[in-house]
């Protein structure tokens, strides 16, 4: 947990003031605040952080020490509102004068709208995805195929943008709805990755060893969409365990990984499906992830060596979350302007993307107190992920 001189300072360089601007801002001495920020103080007078407090514009108690709430922000939950709702209520029958939904008009309406998925686009995805919801759900049982990849996609969103509840619903709803082994994966797929999110390992390493164990296919024989499956599964099964503190069962799955890659010799979408490109780039990028999990930038950097990033679009399923992990083995290795400048490409290249990632904040936290002084631009990135006062 960080002291009060430490969060003092934290503060003090997102807001560009020196320790002398801060002192004469304040009416603190000058000598109390390097004290403070040194650690020769643990702590100071509620009123003397609170005066800090009013010169560096934050509550007295963000000095002091208070929560650091982990759930989607109120702007998120906002945004989604109509998106839960509809994930949530049975549809409502069309009025006298309207057209009723086809599954041909929604398959159309999700093809055209895979682009905003591929990119991240949220604020137009929250607009689209309410009556696409109702009116898949409004078909029935002839609409189920195109449903499952609805609520797919919707419990993807929900778990990007931290809504851990609205994404469990829809990923069972797609679950109970697949008509067969490789679709119900695609769903699982996903669902592993909450109970990640959620840190629940256990249940996610039991879940991708259930599933990965029933979609292993005769790798001589096996179609590409079958060693994608597969090669999933077993990724999923290395990240919980690389968490879980397994190293022996997340190398196992990765060799194993590895070979399914080999074997399909080049990265694949089932059915053109995003989420579930697989390939031998693919599984570079999760032994990076894992390599940044274990605490070791070094070998995260030289993974990222081999890795053709700049041919990979720029989605969240791989080139940025792969550049977060490069990002934070260079802050962890004192490299900041290499790590600001992955944090700034992200930025441009997923601006709806990046405000929702945990990790990019304790990434740009790293920096920060890194470094003596921060630049404007790093001081608007710390507001565009949300790093606290």
């Amino acid at each position: 947990m960080s002291t009060a001189g430490q969060r003092v300072k934290e503060v003090r360089k997102r807001r560009g003031l020196s320790q002398r601007e801060l002192a004469d801002a304040s009416g603190v001495s000058l000598s109390s605040i390097r004290k403070l920020e040194q650690g020769e103080r643990e702590t100071a007078r509620l009123e003397t952080l609170r005066k800090l407090a009013h010169a560096l514009r934050v509550p007295t108690m963000r000095l002091a020490g208070g929560p650091n709430p982990e759930d989607a922000g109120a702007d998120t939950v906002d945004r989604w509102a109509a998106v839960r709702e509809a994930l949530v209520r049975p549809p409502v029958a069309p009025g006298l004068d309207d057209e009723p939904p086809t599954v041909s008009g929604i398959r159309d309406s999700l093809r055209e709208a895979a682009p905003l998925f591929a990119h991240d686009q949220y604020t137009a995805l929250a607009a689209l995805l309410p009556s696409l919801l109702r009116d898949a759900e409004a078909l029935g049982s002839e609409g189920r195929a195109v449903r499952v990849r609805l609520l797919q996609l919707a419990g993807w969103l929900m778990v990007q943008t931290r809504q851990f509840s609205a994404a469990e619903t829809a990923l069972e709803r797609a679950l109970d709805d697949s008509a067969d082994r490789m679709e119900g994966a695609a769903t699982v797929n996903t669902l592993c990755w909450l109970l990640l999110r959620q840190g629940e390992l256990g249940k996610a390493y039991d879940l991708a060893v259930k599933w990965a164990d029933e979609t292993e296919p005769r790798v001589s024989r096996a179609t590409p969409a079958e060693l994608s499956t597969w090669g999933w599964m077993l990724l999923r099964v290395s990240a919980a365990a690389v968490r879980n503190s397994q190293p022996g069962d997340a190398e196992d799955a990765l060799r194993f990984a590895t070979a399914a890659a080999v074997a399909l010799g080049r990265e694949h979408a089932p059915n053109n499906d995003f989420l579930r490109t697989f390939g031998p780039t693919t599984v570079k990028l999760k032994a990076a992830e894992n390599a940044g999990v274990i605490d070791r930038p070094d070998m995260v950097l030289r993974i990222a060596e081999r890795v053709p990033v700049f041919s990979l679009k720029p989605t969240s399923n791989n080139r940025n979350r792969h550049l977060l992990d490069v990002a934070d083995a260079y802050a962890k290795t004192g490299e900041y302007a290499e790590a600001f400048g992955r944090l700034e490409q992200i930025r441009s290249d997923s601006p709806e993307w990046l405000p929702n990632q945990r990790y990019a904040r304790d990434v740009l936290g790293r920096v920060v107190r890194g470094r003596r002084t921060l630049t404007a631009d790093m001081r608007t990135m710390a507001d565009v992920v949300g790093l606290p006062l």
